[in-house]
């Protein structure tokens, strides 16, 4: 099976920074798109960025000049550079990827989430 493992939340002050990383690990042909969704509670879950498997990218309008998102395809890790954090940008931090598996099935995938919090 494969999984998705999240790491790098913790709490910060705003105006700070933080870095998240999401490693995809198992069995798999090829991971095509990756993405990071948010949910803060008692709100829906809402897009925050995304990443092609050629690296071109696009953001939420609540991110874009503040958070940068890259991967390194040979680690199969996408990351989430997060600058200038505001207490709005409290919530899990979910990654999630679309991926071929090795029967050539295309199948997506989520991760468990990373809390972030970002006091005032």
């Amino acid at each position: 099976q494969v999984q998705l493992v999240e790491s790098g939340g913790g709490l910060v002050q705003a105006g700070g920074s933080l870095r998240l990383s999401c490693a995809a690990s198992g069995s798999f042909f090829s991971i095509d798109t990756m993405r990071w969704y948010r949910q803060a509670p008692g709100k829906q879950r809402e897009f925050v960025a995304a990443i092609t498997s050629g690296g071109t990218p696009n953001y939420a309008d609540s991110v874009k000049g503040r958070f940068t998102i890259s991967r390194d395809n040979a680690k199969n890790t996408v990351y989430l550079q997060m600058n200038n954090l505001r207490p709005e940008d409290t919530a899990v931090y979910l990654c999630n990827c679309g991926y071929q598996n090795i029967r050539n099935s295309y199948l997506q995938i989520w991760g468990q989430g990373t809390l972030v919090t970002v006091s005032s």
